[in-house]
């Protein structure tokens, strides 16, 4: 048995961003560990959703602990930041924010979990944290360094094929107008995810489609009914998210790896 620790900005990053693997992981017998930076503060939530007196913060922990259920994670651990928002906002300098949070200060509180859990593989972000939020920047310098401290084995960054990312979106943009399916703004020069050149590992989650589109449903107070993400057919959901990406330092070129735990 292995442990994979995957690290993410806010409640529901873990659903979308690696929902598979986890699933994947843990019906294989593995160990999984999900660790968040924030509790997702900066959220958009509907008006009248929360109950009277309840903070966002905990309506979103709580939805954290019912998909971590679902996709069966053993421990869950959040490191104490506050949600940034997005990128350019007042926020993102306010007291406690990750966005100011010292890299090396965090990446001591991650490598910390890491080293506990004898961690064999870790999951942070790209570069540019996939679309330029920067508190999943920030994951990716805090993780990339946690792993340096706690000398995990395999470091992977999550991120999103942007090649098939545009074709997908060109071919289903039809159907979604036709079902009143409302797309991401998206366009072919976005700076999402990375060219599919610069990926190192592609797993095939379709079979833990369902478990993905459960967790992501766990989070109803971020992922509404109509969303992107729940409204597209079972189908186009699979398509679209049943292939997780990730780019591992010292791999490649191309696609050589296609489970993150392999030989584990």
């Amino acid at each position: 048995m292995a442990t994979l620790v995957t690290f993410h900005a806010h409640p529901d990053d873990e659903s979308i961003c690696c929902g598979g693997v986890m699933r994947k992981a843990h019906e294989e017998g593995h160990r999984v560990v999900l660790v968040l930076a924030t509790r997702g503060e900066q959220g958009e939530v509907p008006e009248g959703f929360l109950t009277e007196g309840e903070e966002l913060w905990q309506r979103r922990v709580a939805e954290t602990y019912a998909a971590a259920g679902i996709l069966g994670v053993d421990r869950v651990e959040f490191l104490g930041y506050r949600d940034s928002g997005m990128m350019g906002e007042p926020t993102n300098d306010a007291p406690g924010s990750f966005w100011t949070a010292p890299v090396e200060e965090a990446a001591r509180r991650l490598a910390a979990i890491l080293r506990e859990e004898r961690a064999d593989v870790l999951t942070c972000y790209d570069d540019n944290g996939g679309y330029g939020h920067p508190d999943h920047i920030q994951v990716h310098r805090v993780g990339m360094r946690a792993g340096e401290l706690a000398d995990t084995p395999r470091v992977y960054q999550h991120t999103m094929n942007r090649d098939q990312m545009v074709l997908g979106m060109t071919e289903f943009a039809q159907t979604a107008a036709a079902a009143g399916i409302e797309l991401p703004d998206f366009d072919e020069t976005a700076e999402f995810g990375k060219p599919e050149a610069e990926i190192t590992a592609a797993v095939d989650v379709t079979a833990y489609a369902e478990h993905k589109r459960k967790a992501m449903r766990a989070h109803a107070s971020q992922i509404s009914e109509q969303s992107f993400f729940l409204a597209m057919p079972d189908e186009v959901f699979r398509a679209a998210f049943g292939t997780e990406w990730f780019i591992r330092a010292g791999q490649g070129p191309g696609i050589t790896e296609t489970d993150l735990l392999a030989g584990l």
